[in-house]
């Protein structure tokens, strides 16, 4: 099996009806924006409570996700174009200035 890096998330999921709805809440919506998620660990229970009653039931949940290998500078964002500006600039070869003397001006006629 190949090396591999995750990433820890924490977020909290609501639901008026139910943590295990809190805790899909959480999941489903975490997986619009976040690829390659692993693992969902519910680290908190709680409920929000009004007048004596649950009002809603919230859920603490740690979500892993894979990091992929993409190395190019726009899929590693912000990081790594600051990280590119640092960098030595590369040698360029310049090529010789031309004169602009009667010579050159012949050569235009």
């Amino acid at each position: 099996m190949a090396n591999s890096v995750y990433k820890i998330t924490e977020i909290v999921g609501t639901s008026p009806q139910s943590w295990e709805d809190a805790v899909s809440n959480a999941v489903e919506t975490a997986s619009k924006t976040l690829r390659n998620l692993r693992i969902a660990e519910v680290s908190a229970l709680d409920v929000a409570v009004d007048n004596g009653a649950v009002r809603e039931y919230r859920a603490k949940v740690k979500l892993s996700f894979k990091y992929e290998e993409d190395l190019s500078p726009a899929a590693r964002g912000r990081e790594a174009a600051e990280e590119d500006e640092t960098r030595e600039p590369r040698a360029t070869k310049r090529r010789p200035a031309k004169s602009v003397g009667k010579a050159s001006k012949k050569k235009r006629r």
